[in-house]
């Protein structure tokens, strides 16, 4: 037994500690304890203020406090409003001859000031109660005051009430970021991030690793931006997303990970979208997708802010062939109804060549969906756009038939309908009197598509004329599964690309197909809806290395060299793995009803990508690209500005 004693030196110098195991380091942590007996520092100590503007209440009648902020309001050289981040307290301001260096203070330092104040919680008088304001009970008799700093004159007012371009928001974000809006926005976002990494940790034992930034580009998915070396003709490229290496932390056995990923994109930007972007960033081994759903849903009601609402568990499901067939999208927005009904059996035979010519296709069918009150609330003119909308957007020609209050049929494939086909037609889309049913015919994914396009078209315009039909406080969630694992390509329907990504594994009951028809294939792929907005995705992965690479080569016809490290690990052992991305920026602009992710990011970039307070992307000098071995063709105009 003498080899025993060979082996356990070396690891006893690994692991000191008299008779500890190696591996109980291991399993004696969940994974670590802390002491948390500990005296620790009273920080607020050391601030010079001894409240915040928007916690005192009658309670603290009084007492006397020192407050910091900014200068909101002065009124009559009497009153002042002061505001931080928590809310607005009132500074009342003594007419006697001794504080008229107070009131001097005031009168000198502009709105937007920074000012320290001391003084004595009074009630307000009665009948000056102000409801509106949290401190609305009490004001603060101003004994010292001192101006910490004072502002010049501001682009525009820090009030919410006061309208302002997003382009001038964005160039002054540091005066943006002031207003009560954003200030909220960018709290309630800290607050949820905090309760999901809770959740993630403390409840279900989750990793959070950081991942490189710092990556080289690889086949699949969206365009990635580049970055340049010290080594000639290499380069960088910033991760889309951390797939490749969350898929390597299973492989190395850290078995549920998760990390509040900054995510980089080189396409252009949207109401929902910007060149850099944040996700919740999910995987775990050894699990099945309904354990990424549960999770998931579990996340998500945890953090949830209860003043909007308690969200009900588990979310309902539909398979992507559903979405397309009722709702014309692969995220549809639940909240209101207008599903898309199909018709062709009611309309087949009716004499009318328009229809006809457009059901003769192999696939063909016809399909409708019905606005309520459109009669009533839509124009003409509305109608129309509607019609221009699925012509340009899907070739795609729409009827239109009104159902009048008297009771008759207005549409001029009225004519060609017989009283049992018309019956039959207003019985099965549920229609109204006053309602207008939009029906169009041809290949089933186009007809679905655009009248999945014109189902939301029809509900902004009858909200625009005020009929509500989605409220703009319901939350509904909404899982959508079953993608097909490839799509043909638009330049090229031969060839195929993945519909998610190349790392989706095939549905368990589709697996044989992926040899002999892979068109037909389902991929283990999940998208989160909330309320017509994708705010996540995921997917089981191939853990088989053989499978991964006859899907690279075979069906996607990519470069397996730029996967090498990725198909080797697979071969390493890689166990069954799973995950998910959810878009932070998107969730929190649904949840504080935002018009775009740019409210609810600090330092956003503009629609064009660019950073309008710093000028980001700006031009580098030649001398310093020359370590980067980059020769850069500048605009004529630049060089212009550089010769003058």
């Amino acid at each position: 037994m003498r080899w025993l004693h060979v082996l356990y030196r070396p690891l006893k110098l690994l692991f000191p500690g008299g008779r500890a195991k190696p591996w109980s380091r291991l399993t004696s942590c969940r994974w670590a304890s802390f002491r948390t007996d500990a005296t620790l520092p009273d920080v607020n100590s050391f601030v010079t203020r001894s409240k915040t503007c928007g916690e005192l209440r009658s309670a603290h009648i009084g007492q006397e406090v020192t407050l910091c902020g900014w200068i909101q309001y002065k009124r009559h050289e009497q009153f002042v409003v002061l505001r931080d981040f928590q809310g607005l307290t009132q500074i009342l301001i003594p007419q006697d001859e001794a504080a008229s260096h107070l009131r001097k203070l005031f009168s000198d330092a502009p709105v937007e000031s920074v000012v320290r104040v001391t003084g004595i919680v009074i009630p307000r008088p009665p009948g000056q109660a102000n409801p509106r304001m949290q401190t609305g009970d009490i004001e603060i008799k101003a004994e010292t005051a001192e101006v910490l700093n004072y502002c010049k004159k501001l682009p525009f007012e820090i009030k919410d009430f006061i309208k302002k371009t997003e382009a001038l928001r964005m160039q002054y974000r540091y005066l943006d970021l002031r207003s009560i809006q954003m200030q909220y926005n960018l709290r309630l976002r800290s607050q949820v991030v905090m309760r999901m990494r809770e959740y993630l940790c403390n409840h279900h034992d989750f990793v959070d690793v950081e991942t490189p930034t710092l990556f080289k580009k690889t086949p699949g998915g969206a365009k990635e931006f580049v970055v340049p070396s010290r080594e000639a003709g290499k380069f960088y490229s910033l991760p889309q997303s951390p797939q490749q290496f969350k898929q390597l932390l299973m492989v190395g056995g850290l078995d549920r990970y998760f990390q509040v990923a900054r995510c980089y994109r080189d396409e252009g930007s949207k109401p929902d979208r910007q060149p850099e972007f944040t996700q919740i960033d999910i995987e775990m081994s050894f699990v099945e997708q309904d354990g990424i759903l549960a999770l998931i849903e579990g996340m998500l009601q945890y953090s949830w802010p209860k003043k909007k609402g308690l969200i009900k568990i588990p979310f309902p499901s539909i398979t992507y062939d559903e979405a397309l067939s009722t709702y014309g999208t692969d995220k549809p927005d639940t909240r209101f109804g207008m599903k898309i009904i199909d018709v062709s059996h009611i309309l087949r035979n009716a004499d009318v060549d328009f229809l006809q010519n457009s059901l003769s296709e192999p696939y063909a069918t016809m399909k409708a969906i019905c606005i309520p009150q459109g009669a009533k609330y839509l124009q003409f003119k509305d109608l129309e756009s509607l019609n221009e909308l699925s012509k340009s957007q899907f070739n795609q020609f729409i009827s239109c038939l009104i159902l009048k209050p008297d009771g008759n049929m207005k549409s001029p494939l009225g004519k060609f309908l017989n009283e049992e086909q018309k019956t039959e037609l207003i019985r099965t889309v549920k229609a109204n009197m006053e309602d207008v049913v939009l029906l169009a015919a041809g290949q089933h994914k186009q007809v679905c598509s655009a009248l999945g396009k014109l189902r939301l078209k029809s509900a902004e315009l009858l909200e625009a004329k005020g009929l509500l039909l989605r409220d703009p406080s319901a939350f509904h969630f909404l899982w959508v599964v079953e993608f097909p694992l490839f799509l043909p390509k638009e330049e090229n329907p031969e060839e195929l690309e993945a519909a998610h990504h190349p790392f989706t594994a095939p549905h368990p009951l589709d697996e044989h197909l992926l040899y002999s028809d892979p068109r037909q294939v389902r991929g283990q792929h999940y998208d989160l809806v909330l309320n017509g907005n994708e705010i996540g995705g995921g997917s089981i992965r191939i853990h088989n290395a053989k499978q991964q690479r006859f899907i690279l080569e075979t069906i996607l016809k990519e470069n397996t060299e730029l996967l090498y490290h990725l198909l080797e690990a697979l071969e390493c052992g890689a166990p069954p793995h799973g995950g998910i991305a959810l878009g932070l920026d998107r969730l929190i602009c649904l949840l504080v009803g935002g018009s775009s992710i740019r409210d609810v990011i600090a330092f956003p970039k503009s629609f064009k990508g660019t950073d309008l307070m710093s000028n980001a992307p700006d031009y580098v000098d030649p001398q310093e690209l020359e370590p980067y071995h980059v020769q850069v063709t500048w605009p004529l105009t630049e060089v212009k500005a550089r010769t003058n």
